[in-house]
Protein backbone atom coordinates (compact mmCIF):
# COMPACT_ATOMS: atom_id res chain seq x y z
CA UNK A 1 0.00 0.00 0.00
CA UNK A 2 1.46 3.42 -0.93
CA UNK A 3 2.26 5.72 1.95
CA UNK A 4 1.85 9.45 2.15
CA UNK A 5 3.49 12.02 4.30
CA UNK A 6 1.40 14.41 6.30
CA UNK A 7 2.42 17.40 4.24
CA UNK A 8 1.22 15.60 1.12
CA UNK A 9 -2.23 14.95 2.60
CA UNK A 10 -2.56 18.51 3.89
CA UNK A 11 -1.18 20.24 0.76
CA UNK A 12 -3.70 22.50 -1.03
CA UNK A 13 -5.43 21.00 -4.03
CA UNK A 14 -3.88 21.87 -7.38
CA UNK A 15 -5.42 24.72 -9.27
CA UNK A 16 -7.51 23.69 -12.22
CA UNK A 17 -8.34 25.85 -15.17
CA UNK A 18 -11.65 27.56 -15.06
CA UNK A 19 -12.72 25.58 -18.03
CA UNK A 20 -12.49 22.30 -16.09
CA UNK A 21 -14.68 23.39 -13.15
CA UNK A 22 -17.76 21.22 -12.90
CA UNK A 23 -16.36 18.55 -15.13
CA UNK A 24 -15.14 15.34 -13.46
CA UNK A 25 -11.51 14.47 -13.89
CA UNK A 26 -10.51 10.83 -14.00
CA UNK A 27 -7.19 11.52 -12.29
CA UNK A 28 -8.86 13.14 -9.35
CA UNK A 29 -11.18 10.24 -8.83
CA UNK A 30 -8.32 7.80 -8.86
CA UNK A 31 -6.40 9.95 -6.44
CA UNK A 32 -9.32 10.07 -4.01
CA UNK A 33 -9.93 6.37 -4.30
CA UNK A 34 -6.35 5.65 -3.47
CA UNK A 35 -6.49 8.05 -0.52
CA UNK A 36 -9.66 6.46 0.90
CA UNK A 37 -8.22 3.02 0.36
CA UNK A 38 -5.04 4.00 2.20
CA UNK A 39 -7.12 5.46 5.06
CA UNK A 40 -9.19 2.28 5.34
CA UNK A 41 -6.11 0.11 5.42
CA UNK A 42 -4.52 2.34 8.08
CA UNK A 43 -7.69 2.19 10.19
CA UNK A 44 -7.78 -1.58 9.84
CA UNK A 45 -4.14 -1.79 10.85
CA UNK A 46 -4.80 0.40 13.90
CA UNK A 47 -7.76 -1.80 14.88
CA UNK A 48 -5.65 -4.92 14.65
CA UNK A 49 -2.85 -3.26 16.65
CA UNK A 50 -5.37 -2.15 19.30
CA UNK A 51 -6.68 -5.70 19.53
CA UNK A 52 -3.19 -7.06 19.97
CA UNK A 53 -2.51 -4.40 22.61
CA UNK A 54 -5.66 -5.31 24.52
CA UNK A 55 -4.65 -8.96 24.46
CA UNK A 56 -1.20 -8.09 25.73
CA UNK A 57 -2.66 -5.93 28.52
CA UNK A 58 -5.02 -8.74 29.55
CA UNK A 59 -2.14 -11.20 29.64
CA UNK A 60 -0.10 -8.82 31.77
CA UNK A 61 -3.07 -8.30 34.11
CA UNK A 62 -3.46 -12.05 34.61
CA UNK A 63 0.27 -12.40 35.25
CA UNK A 64 0.14 -9.54 37.77
CA UNK A 65 -2.84 -11.11 39.55
CA UNK A 66 -1.00 -14.42 39.75
CA UNK A 67 2.16 -12.68 41.04
CA UNK A 68 0.11 -10.85 43.65
CA UNK A 69 -1.56 -14.07 44.70
CA UNK A 70 1.80 -15.86 44.94
CA UNK A 71 3.24 -12.93 46.90
CA UNK A 72 0.29 -12.91 49.34
CA UNK A 73 0.65 -16.67 49.80
CA UNK A 74 4.40 -16.28 50.37
CA UNK A 75 3.79 -13.50 52.89
CA UNK A 76 1.26 -15.68 54.73
CA UNK A 77 3.71 -18.58 54.79
CA UNK A 78 6.44 -16.22 56.04
CA UNK A 79 4.10 -14.89 58.74
CA UNK A 80 3.17 -18.42 59.78
CA UNK A 81 6.84 -19.45 59.87
CA UNK A 82 7.69 -16.38 61.95
CA UNK A 83 4.93 -17.20 64.44
CA UNK A 84 6.18 -20.80 64.55
CA UNK A 85 9.79 -19.70 65.14
CA UNK A 86 8.67 -17.15 67.76
CA UNK A 87 6.86 -19.90 69.66
CA UNK A 88 9.95 -22.09 69.49
CA UNK A 89 12.09 -19.16 70.70
CA UNK A 90 9.71 -18.43 73.58
CA UNK A 91 9.63 -22.09 74.61
CA UNK A 92 13.39 -22.65 74.61
CA UNK A 93 14.81 -23.63 78.02
CA UNK A 94 17.78 -21.33 77.37
CA UNK A 95 17.84 -17.56 77.00
CA UNK A 96 18.36 -15.90 73.61
CA UNK A 97 19.46 -12.27 73.44
CA UNK A 98 19.98 -10.40 70.14
CA UNK A 99 21.93 -7.14 70.05
CA UNK A 100 22.73 -4.95 67.06
CA UNK A 101 26.25 -3.89 66.13
CA UNK A 102 25.59 -0.62 67.95
CA UNK A 103 24.87 -2.43 71.20
CA UNK A 104 21.09 -2.02 71.07
CA UNK A 105 19.12 -5.04 72.32
CA UNK A 106 16.52 -5.89 69.71
CA UNK A 107 15.18 -9.24 70.89
CA UNK A 108 15.05 -11.37 74.04
CA UNK A 109 12.95 -14.43 74.80
CA UNK A 110 11.21 -14.90 78.20
CA UNK A 111 14.01 -17.08 79.59
CA UNK A 112 16.61 -14.40 78.77
CA UNK A 113 14.44 -11.81 80.51
CA UNK A 114 14.23 -14.04 83.59
CA UNK A 115 17.95 -14.78 83.69
CA UNK A 116 18.89 -11.12 83.24
CA UNK A 117 16.28 -9.88 85.70
CA UNK A 118 14.46 -7.80 83.05
CA UNK A 119 10.73 -7.75 83.85
CA UNK A 120 9.35 -5.94 80.78
CA UNK A 121 9.94 -6.16 77.05
CA UNK A 122 8.50 -3.84 74.42
CA UNK A 123 9.04 -5.32 70.98
CA UNK A 124 8.73 -1.93 69.30
CA UNK A 125 10.91 0.06 71.66
CA UNK A 126 13.34 -2.78 72.34
CA UNK A 127 15.17 -3.41 75.59
CA UNK A 128 17.57 -0.54 75.55
CA UNK A 129 21.33 -0.88 75.30
CA UNK A 130 23.70 -3.58 76.47
CA UNK A 131 25.54 -0.86 78.41
CA UNK A 132 22.41 -0.41 80.57
CA UNK A 133 22.61 -4.00 81.86
CA UNK A 134 24.12 -4.71 85.31
CA UNK A 135 27.96 -4.50 85.29
CA UNK A 136 28.43 -8.21 86.04
CA UNK A 137 26.14 -9.21 83.14
CA UNK A 138 27.78 -6.72 80.80
CA UNK A 139 31.26 -8.03 81.63
CA UNK A 140 30.08 -11.60 81.04
CA UNK A 141 28.67 -10.70 77.58
CA UNK A 142 31.88 -8.87 76.67
CA UNK A 143 33.93 -11.87 77.78
CA UNK A 144 31.72 -14.18 75.67
CA UNK A 145 32.32 -11.93 72.62
CA UNK A 146 36.09 -12.11 73.13
CA UNK A 147 36.28 -15.88 73.69
CA UNK A 148 35.15 -18.71 71.43
CA UNK A 149 34.17 -21.03 74.29
CA UNK A 150 31.20 -20.75 76.60
CA UNK A 151 31.87 -18.44 79.54
CA UNK A 152 30.50 -18.87 83.09
CA UNK A 153 30.25 -16.38 85.92
CA UNK A 154 28.39 -15.87 89.19
CA UNK A 155 25.81 -13.09 88.81
CA UNK A 156 24.11 -11.54 91.88
CA UNK A 157 20.35 -11.03 91.52
CA UNK A 158 18.13 -8.32 92.99
CA UNK A 159 17.69 -10.35 96.20
CA UNK A 160 21.43 -10.57 96.86
CA UNK A 161 21.64 -14.25 95.90
CA UNK A 162 24.13 -15.46 93.32
CA UNK A 163 23.23 -17.35 90.17
CA UNK A 164 25.70 -18.94 87.78
CA UNK A 165 25.15 -17.99 84.11
CA UNK A 166 26.80 -19.56 81.07
CA UNK A 167 26.92 -17.47 77.86
CA UNK A 168 27.94 -18.39 74.32
CA UNK A 169 28.24 -15.78 71.54
CA UNK A 170 27.43 -16.10 67.82
CA UNK A 171 27.90 -13.32 65.26
CA UNK A 172 25.55 -12.64 62.31
CA UNK A 173 27.75 -10.69 59.89
CA UNK A 174 26.27 -11.79 56.53
CA UNK A 175 22.96 -9.95 56.88
CA UNK A 176 22.23 -6.33 55.98
CA UNK A 177 22.10 -5.49 59.71
CA UNK A 178 24.98 -7.29 61.54
CA UNK A 179 24.02 -8.48 65.03
CA UNK A 180 25.27 -10.56 67.94
CA UNK A 181 23.32 -13.50 69.37
CA UNK A 182 23.93 -14.58 72.98
CA UNK A 183 22.78 -17.97 74.25
CA UNK A 184 22.32 -17.92 78.05
CA UNK A 185 21.95 -20.89 80.38
CA UNK A 186 21.39 -21.12 84.12
CA UNK A 187 24.05 -23.55 85.39
CA UNK A 188 23.54 -22.85 89.10
CA UNK A 189 22.25 -26.34 89.86
CA UNK A 190 25.19 -27.96 88.08
CA UNK A 191 27.64 -25.75 89.94
CA UNK A 192 25.98 -26.60 93.26
CA UNK A 193 26.24 -30.30 92.48
CA UNK A 194 29.90 -29.91 91.54
CA UNK A 195 30.60 -27.98 94.75
CA UNK A 196 28.73 -30.62 96.78
CA UNK A 197 30.78 -33.37 95.11
CA UNK A 198 33.99 -31.46 95.83
CA UNK A 199 32.98 -31.06 99.48
CA UNK A 200 32.11 -34.73 99.69
CA UNK A 201 35.46 -35.77 98.22
CA UNK A 202 37.26 -33.35 100.53
CA UNK A 203 35.34 -34.60 103.56
CA UNK A 204 36.10 -38.19 102.65
CA UNK A 205 39.80 -37.40 102.25
CA UNK A 206 39.82 -35.51 105.55
CA UNK A 207 38.00 -38.34 107.30
CA UNK A 208 40.55 -40.87 106.04
CA UNK A 209 43.50 -38.64 106.96
CA UNK A 210 42.01 -37.78 110.34
CA UNK A 211 41.42 -41.42 111.15
CA UNK A 212 45.04 -42.27 110.30
CA UNK A 213 46.40 -39.36 112.33
CA UNK A 214 44.12 -40.06 115.31
CA UNK A 215 45.09 -43.71 115.44
CA UNK A 216 48.77 -42.79 115.15
CA UNK A 217 48.48 -40.22 117.95
CA UNK A 218 46.48 -42.39 120.33
CA UNK A 219 49.31 -44.79 121.18
CA UNK A 220 51.95 -42.20 122.22
CA UNK A 221 49.21 -40.15 123.88
CA UNK A 222 48.24 -43.11 126.03
CA UNK A 223 51.85 -43.49 127.10
CA UNK A 224 52.04 -39.80 128.02
CA UNK A 225 48.88 -40.06 130.11
CA UNK A 226 50.33 -43.09 131.89
CA UNK A 227 53.63 -41.35 132.72
CA UNK A 228 51.78 -38.18 133.78
CA UNK A 229 49.67 -40.27 136.15
CA UNK A 230 52.79 -41.83 137.62
CA UNK A 231 54.32 -38.39 138.13
CA UNK A 232 51.14 -37.18 139.85
CA UNK A 233 51.31 -40.10 142.30
CA UNK A 234 54.98 -39.45 143.16
CA UNK A 235 56.17 -37.26 146.00
CA UNK A 236 56.60 -33.85 144.30
CA UNK A 237 56.76 -30.36 145.71
CA UNK A 238 53.60 -28.24 145.28
CA UNK A 239 54.90 -26.29 142.28
CA UNK A 240 55.86 -29.45 140.39
CA UNK A 241 52.56 -31.04 141.35
CA UNK A 242 50.76 -28.04 139.85
CA UNK A 243 52.69 -28.40 136.59
CA UNK A 244 51.83 -32.11 136.44
CA UNK A 245 48.16 -31.27 136.91
CA UNK A 246 48.40 -28.83 134.02
CA UNK A 247 50.05 -31.54 131.98
CA UNK A 248 47.28 -34.01 132.77
CA UNK A 249 44.59 -31.47 131.90
CA UNK A 250 46.29 -30.77 128.59
CA UNK A 251 46.58 -34.46 127.81
CA UNK A 252 42.89 -35.00 128.60
CA UNK A 253 41.96 -32.15 126.30
CA UNK A 254 44.27 -33.54 123.62
CA UNK A 255 42.70 -36.98 123.99
CA UNK A 256 39.23 -35.43 123.62
CA UNK A 257 40.42 -33.56 120.55
CA UNK A 258 41.73 -36.77 118.99
CA UNK A 259 38.41 -38.49 119.64
CA UNK A 260 36.44 -35.59 118.18
CA UNK A 261 38.60 -35.53 115.06
CA UNK A 262 38.27 -39.28 114.71
CA UNK A 263 34.48 -39.10 115.00
CA UNK A 264 34.06 -35.74 113.27
CA UNK A 265 31.32 -36.92 110.91
CA UNK A 266 29.52 -38.83 113.65
CA UNK A 267 30.34 -36.79 116.74
CA UNK A 268 28.39 -38.32 119.65
CA UNK A 269 26.10 -36.17 121.74
CA UNK A 270 27.88 -34.40 124.62
CA UNK A 271 27.58 -35.76 128.13
CA UNK A 272 26.13 -32.72 129.88
CA UNK A 273 26.57 -31.59 133.46
CA UNK A 274 26.27 -28.13 135.05
CA UNK A 275 29.44 -26.17 134.29
CA UNK A 276 30.33 -22.87 135.94
CA UNK A 277 31.35 -20.83 132.91
CA UNK A 278 33.16 -18.25 135.05
CA UNK A 279 35.24 -21.00 136.64
CA UNK A 280 35.89 -22.44 133.15
CA UNK A 281 37.29 -19.10 131.98
CA UNK A 282 39.39 -18.80 135.15
CA UNK A 283 40.83 -22.28 134.50
CA UNK A 284 41.56 -21.42 130.86
CA UNK A 285 43.39 -18.25 131.89
CA UNK A 286 45.57 -20.12 134.37
CA UNK A 287 46.16 -22.99 131.95
CA UNK A 288 47.32 -20.76 129.06
CA UNK A 289 49.25 -18.22 131.14
CA UNK A 290 52.62 -20.09 131.00
CA UNK A 291 52.26 -20.59 127.25
CA UNK A 292 51.41 -16.91 126.79
CA UNK A 293 54.46 -15.79 128.74
CA UNK A 294 56.69 -18.09 126.73
CA UNK A 295 55.23 -16.68 123.48
CA UNK A 296 55.53 -13.02 124.65
CA UNK A 297 51.75 -12.67 124.63
CA UNK A 298 49.83 -10.67 127.23
CA UNK A 299 46.83 -12.73 128.33
CA UNK A 300 44.02 -10.80 130.03
CA UNK A 301 40.74 -12.01 131.52
CA UNK A 302 37.45 -10.10 131.51
CA UNK A 303 35.35 -12.54 133.49
CA UNK A 304 31.76 -11.51 134.13
CA UNK A 305 30.41 -15.05 133.94
CA UNK A 306 31.05 -16.13 137.54
CA UNK A 307 28.21 -18.20 138.90
CA UNK A 308 26.57 -18.78 135.50
CA UNK A 309 25.84 -22.50 135.23
CA UNK A 310 25.38 -24.09 131.85
CA UNK A 311 24.66 -27.80 131.13
CA UNK A 312 27.60 -28.83 128.95
CA UNK A 313 30.39 -31.29 128.32
CA UNK A 314 33.24 -29.47 130.06
CA UNK A 315 35.99 -31.30 128.19
CA UNK A 316 34.52 -30.27 124.86
CA UNK A 317 34.19 -26.62 125.89
CA UNK A 318 37.80 -26.78 127.06
CA UNK A 319 38.70 -28.09 123.63
CA UNK A 320 36.99 -25.11 121.96
CA UNK A 321 38.84 -22.60 124.15
CA UNK A 322 42.11 -24.47 123.65
CA UNK A 323 41.76 -24.35 119.87
CA UNK A 324 40.81 -20.67 119.77
CA UNK A 325 43.63 -19.53 122.08
CA UNK A 326 46.28 -21.67 120.34
CA UNK A 327 45.22 -20.26 116.96
CA UNK A 328 45.57 -16.73 118.37
CA UNK A 329 49.05 -17.50 119.76
CA UNK A 330 50.18 -19.00 116.41
CA UNK A 331 48.90 -15.89 114.60
CA UNK A 332 51.24 -13.68 116.68
CA UNK A 333 54.73 -15.23 116.52
CA UNK A 334 56.27 -11.93 117.55
CA UNK A 335 54.02 -11.44 120.55
CA UNK A 336 50.78 -9.60 121.10
CA UNK A 337 47.68 -9.46 123.27
CA UNK A 338 44.86 -11.98 123.86
CA UNK A 339 41.71 -11.36 125.86
CA UNK A 340 39.43 -14.04 127.31
CA UNK A 341 35.98 -12.73 128.12
CA UNK A 342 32.64 -13.93 129.39
CA UNK A 343 29.34 -12.14 129.99
CA UNK A 344 25.60 -12.42 129.72
CA UNK A 345 23.72 -10.87 126.84
CA UNK A 346 21.61 -7.82 127.58
CA UNK A 347 18.36 -9.79 127.50
CA UNK A 348 19.85 -12.36 129.89
CA UNK A 349 18.87 -15.27 127.65
CA UNK A 350 22.41 -16.30 126.62
CA UNK A 351 26.00 -16.14 127.73
CA UNK A 352 28.85 -15.04 125.48
CA UNK A 353 32.41 -16.37 125.67
CA UNK A 354 34.96 -14.52 123.54
CA UNK A 355 38.59 -14.88 122.48
CA UNK A 356 40.08 -11.75 120.88
CA UNK A 357 43.64 -11.08 119.71
CA UNK A 358 45.74 -8.32 118.15
CA UNK A 359 47.15 -10.47 115.37
CA UNK A 360 47.15 -9.74 111.62
CA UNK A 361 43.46 -10.67 111.35
CA UNK A 362 41.67 -12.75 108.73
CA UNK A 363 41.41 -11.58 105.13
CA UNK A 364 37.87 -10.90 103.85
CA UNK A 365 38.09 -13.69 101.27
CA UNK A 366 39.10 -16.25 103.93
CA UNK A 367 36.69 -15.17 106.69
CA UNK A 368 33.56 -16.93 105.28
CA UNK A 369 35.49 -20.24 105.03
CA UNK A 370 37.35 -20.48 108.35
CA UNK A 371 34.80 -22.95 109.79
CA UNK A 372 34.74 -25.21 106.72
CA UNK A 373 36.31 -28.67 107.15
CA UNK A 374 39.67 -28.79 105.44
CA UNK A 375 40.14 -25.04 105.13
CA UNK A 376 43.41 -23.73 106.47
CA UNK A 377 45.80 -20.90 105.69
CA UNK A 378 48.75 -22.86 107.09
CA UNK A 379 50.50 -25.28 104.78
CA UNK A 380 50.28 -28.89 105.88
CA UNK A 381 47.42 -28.31 108.31
CA UNK A 382 44.25 -30.38 107.77
CA UNK A 383 42.06 -27.49 108.94
CA UNK A 384 39.63 -29.41 111.16
CA UNK A 385 40.09 -27.44 114.39
CA UNK A 386 37.57 -24.65 113.87
CA UNK A 387 35.13 -26.99 112.11
CA UNK A 388 35.17 -29.27 115.17
CA UNK A 389 34.76 -26.25 117.47
CA UNK A 390 31.67 -25.04 115.63
CA UNK A 391 30.18 -28.52 115.67
CA UNK A 392 30.75 -28.81 119.43
CA UNK A 393 29.13 -25.42 120.07
CA UNK A 394 26.18 -26.28 117.83
CA UNK A 395 25.70 -29.55 119.72
CA UNK A 396 25.28 -27.40 122.85
CA UNK A 397 22.61 -25.34 121.06
CA UNK A 398 24.89 -22.35 120.56
CA UNK A 399 26.65 -20.52 117.76
CA UNK A 400 30.27 -19.68 116.98
CA UNK A 401 31.11 -16.65 114.84
CA UNK A 402 34.25 -14.80 113.82
CA UNK A 403 34.75 -11.13 113.00
CA UNK A 404 37.98 -9.63 111.78
CA UNK A 405 39.57 -6.79 109.88
CA UNK A 406 42.99 -7.22 108.26
CA UNK A 407 45.63 -5.77 110.54
CA UNK A 408 43.19 -5.33 113.44
CA UNK A 409 43.11 -8.83 114.92
CA UNK A 410 40.24 -11.29 115.15
CA UNK A 411 37.44 -11.99 117.62
CA UNK A 412 35.72 -15.37 118.01
CA UNK A 413 32.38 -15.26 119.83
CA UNK A 414 30.70 -18.33 121.30
CA UNK A 415 27.04 -17.75 122.27
CA UNK A 416 25.35 -20.35 124.47
CA UNK A 417 21.61 -20.16 125.28
CA UNK A 418 20.69 -20.14 128.94
CA UNK A 419 17.75 -22.05 130.38
CA UNK A 420 15.23 -20.14 132.47
CA UNK A 421 15.57 -21.36 136.03
CA UNK A 422 17.76 -21.26 139.09
CA UNK A 423 20.76 -22.72 137.27
CA UNK A 424 20.86 -19.84 134.80
CA UNK A 425 23.09 -17.85 137.08
CA UNK A 426 22.89 -14.35 138.42
CA UNK A 427 21.93 -11.42 136.22
CA UNK A 428 24.66 -9.23 134.81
Amino acid sequence: MPTYRAEQLLAPAPAFPEASIGKPDLRDEQFLLRAFRSFAEAADSLERSYGLLRGEVESLRRELEKSNSDLAESLEETRGMRIYLDRILEGLPCGVLVASSGGQISRANPEALRLLGLSTYDGAAGLGSVSALPPAVRELLECACAEADEQERSIPDEHGCCRWLAVRHASIAESAAPASVFILRDVSERRRLEEAQDRLRRDQALAEMSAVLAHEIRNPLGSLELFAGLLAESDLDPDCQKWVEHLQAGLRTLAATVNNVLHFHSLPEPERAPVDLGELLQWAHGFFLPLARQSRVALSLQNRADGILFPADRHRLEQVLLNLVLNAVRAMPGGGWIELGGRKTRNGQAVVLEVADTGPGISPEHLPHVFEPGFSTRAGSPGLGLAVCRKIVEQHGGTLHAVSRPGCGARFTMTLPLECGPTAGVAE
